[in-house]
């Protein structure tokens, strides 16, 4: 019964994101890629600024919802704080260099069938499988 829970879960939280960037696709012709949209907020553009701060607003309001109602969802964090600064801003250079992140490429982008998106999200995919390999193998454990 836990599995099925989990499972619709899983489900609901796609249906979800699926909707809302589609929402944001038909109703403003934007792309929710998040680094792209915070990026519009770090270098504003006159007149751009009311949607994005509002998107932004929006994923900030909903994790501090979850972290209020259910705060076993964001699981117990075993790396140091420092570590997890780093791994941030390792991924922030990462989505300028790839011309966006994982939720612009991945799911709006492959959804959208770009070329240039699933190539982006296949080299995301393996470069997150190859850090867990060797931060495994350095670290020990399974």
């Amino acid at each position: 019964m836990t599995a099925l829970i989990e499972w619709g879960r899983a489900l609901g939280g796609g249906v979800v994101i699926g909707a809302s960037t589609s929402l944001l696709l038909v109703a403003n012709g934007r792309v929710a890629g998040i680094s792209g949209i915070t990026g519009g907020l770090v270098v504003p553009v006159r007149g751009d600024v009311a949607w994005r701060a509002t998107f932004v607003a929006g994923l900030l309001a909903g994790a501090v919802l979850v972290a209020l109602v259910a705060p076993s969802a964001f699981g117990a964090s075993v790396a140091p704080l420092a570590l997890v600064a780093l791994a941030g801003l390792l991924v922030g250079v990462g989505t300028r260099l790839g011309n966006g992140c994982t939720s612009g490429h991945g799911v709006c982008g492959i959804s959208r069938l770009s070329p240039r998106s699933i190539a982006a999200t296949l080299t995301f995919l393996a470069t997150g499988v190859l850090s867990v390999l060797i931060t495994r193998a350095v670290r020990g454990g399974a």
